[in-house]
């Protein structure tokens, strides 16, 4: 570091001005306006809130219909948006558990074993909540998962498709797929001589 020098080059000037002016200038832009309030930290004091509740679902009719007639294909877009499965491993498995399995246990027991589908749906579905919940640190609410699943399945997977909607900022597509890609463009670059 022998021979280093200390030299600091002059401030700029732009044409025009002369340095008492751009001193003043550097003065004024250096000390914030009174009126402009500095932006507090935010500080995480645990989880955050659901951006809906789980009875809100006639806030996205579309979901809500959805969710009622084909609730497997709500379900298999939650799970295939989270990475823990593809739409038709989810929406086939989901269909399993609750279509089929709901209807043997109706049919064969008379309605006494209705709830036997139920839990088994739930707790499929709690794990897939639980990987909502931790991408977002959201609060486990309004109880457990799967409690929240057993008792209101189809509010939970509206919920979910609500929260997910919300939080990818896709609020602006109508339709249920969350994620469209497109290819760019191809460029070429020709050079100053072809021309």
């Amino acid at each position: 570091m022998v021979g280093q020098s200390t030299y600091v080059p002059p401030r700029y000037v732009p044409l025009g001005q002369s340095e008492v002016e751009a001193e003043t200038k550097a003065e004024a832009d250096s000390v914030p306006p009174a009126d402009v309030i500095p932006a507090q930290p935010r500080i995480n004091n645990g989880p955050d809130q659901w951006s809906s509740g789980i009875c809100a679902c006639f806030d996205d009719m579309q979901s809500c219909c959805v969710g009622l007639v084909c609730p497997c294909y709500l379900f298999g877009k939650n799970a295939e948006f989270l990475g823990s499965g593809t739409l038709m491993g989810s929406c086939t498995m989901h269909f399993i558990l609750w279509a089929l399995v709901n209807t043997f246990c109706c049919v064969l027991t008379e309605g006494f074993m209705l709830g036997l589908p139920g839990c088994f749906v739930a707790c499929y579905a709690c794990g897939y909540r639980r990987a909502l919940r931790t991408k977002y640190n959201l609060q486990e609410a309004p109880c457990g998962d799967f409690f929240t699943h057993f008792f209101c399945h189809l509010c939970a997977i509206c919920q979910e498709y609500r929260e997910i909607h919300e939080r990818s900022q896709d609020s602006n597509s109508s339709s249920l797929d969350l994620v469209e890609v497109t290819a760019p463009t191809v460029q070429k670059m020709d050079s100053p001589a072809a021309k």
